[in-house]
């Protein structure tokens, strides 16, 4: 059994500056009392309350410029138990109320089947759903996937593209656990880090079908009936950090111990390397993502919806991802390719040790 994976997120003591920094200047926002930190994306010295109004307030900015949500409207949180969707959950709940957006939020939670991580996770997530006051829905791989778990999965694959398995079935299964409940659009916790990360994965392995779609803040795929939406896009993974722990949020804060392979990691180190020198880098990548627009090839025609053969959930083709994948896992196949791409964990994460050594 792997050990649980060495966490990679910053803490707050990390990110704080030396208090003689702060101690004589005030609050550059409110000019009253003491600052208690440089904010990581504008480098404001600001006082504790005013942070918690920014944080709050450039979320809601963002759900209102984007028409996110309407009044009446119920929204799945994708709710890992983890610093980013919990800190979605509890703001979402505050903004709900703030600002009377009139939407009813239910925690919806994916059982991967994951020992010594998701099952502890899961337990985070119970406690949130009493803190909140919101309805829990847990949906497991085993339920969905011909009672294969990822630890089942990894034990017949190896460490070599189980995230490729696992990307597809949780999309799959958070689909299908909004269906279950009625449910058309699921919100979930990725940060500004996640998608400037995600457009230099797309860069670095030239995956230019997905660079145009890569930052969109609405995603609706052909193979899905639900809209997904991401609240937290310009938010740090740094201040999310900062909320979460001077607002004594409950999370759980170990990462997956599947993860530290996945190429992700690799744009990730080249990430926190251009912020030290360049905060603004992470929201520039994301600017510089959505300028991206790809020439479509002439005659290209939209995929046509259909149903899959095998498990009858909603496909562009006659098959769907999910139960590609699962025809090689019940068939003893160690690897099976989904869109023609593969991930290559060892490679990346040998580049991933390379790149720590870089400076700028």
């Amino acid at each position: 059994m792997p050990q649980p994976a060495e966490s990679t997120q910053p803490s707050a003591a990390s990110i704080l500056p030396p208090r003689s920094v702060l101690l004589s200047t005030t609050c550059e926002l409110c000019h009253i009392r003491k600052p208690f930190l440089r904010r990581p994306k504008t480098g404001q010295k600001i006082c504790q309350p005013c942070f918690f109004h920014v944080f709050e307030r450039e979320i809601h900015n963002t759900i209102t410029s984007r028409n996110l949500f309407y009044r009446g409207e119920r929204v799945a949180i994708g709710a890992s138990g983890g610093k980013d969707s919990t800190v979605l959950a509890h703001v979402l709940k505050v903004l709900n109320e703030r600002y009377d957006y009139g939407v009813e939020f239910v925690l919806l939670s994916i059982d991967e089947g994951i020992k010594g991580y998701r099952d502890d996770s899961l337990e985070t997530v119970k406690r949130n759903k009493d803190q909140y006051v919101m309805p829990l829905e847990i949906v497991s791989y085993k339920e969905l996937y011909d009672d294969w778990s990822m630890d089942d999965i990894v034990a017949q694959i190896g460490n070599r593209n189980n995230c490729t398995y696992c990307g597809v079935f949780r999309r799959q299964a958070l689909d299908r656990g909004a269906q279950k409940l009625g449910i058309k659009h699921v919100v979930t916790g990725h940060n500004a880090d996640d998608m400037a990360e995600t457009v230099l994965m797309n860069l670095l392995r030239g995956d230019t079908a997905r660079l145009d779609r890569c930052t969109e803040i609405v995603t609706q795929s052909a193979d899905s009936p639900v809209k997904r939406s991401k609240p937290l896009k310009f938010t740090y993974e740094k201040e999310i950090v900062l909320y979460a722990h001077y607002k004594k949020l409950d999370y759980f804060s170990t990462e997956c111990i599947y993860s530290p392979e996945a190429f992700r990691g690799t744009a990730r180190t080249l990430i926190k390397n251009l912020e030290t020198v360049r905060p603004s880098a992470i929201v520039d990548i994301i600017r510089s993502g959505e300028t991206f627009t790809l020439e479509r090839k002439k005659g290209s025609t939209a995929l046509k919806l259909g149903s899959c053969e095998r498990c009858g959930y909603i496909s562009s083709n006659r098959i769907c991802k999910a139960c590609v994948l699962l025809e090689g896992l019940n068939a003893g196949r160690a690897a099976v390719q989904v869109n023609g791409v593969e991930n290559e964990p060892d490679e990346g994460a040998a580049l991933r040790k390379r790149l720590e050594h870089l400076s700028f």
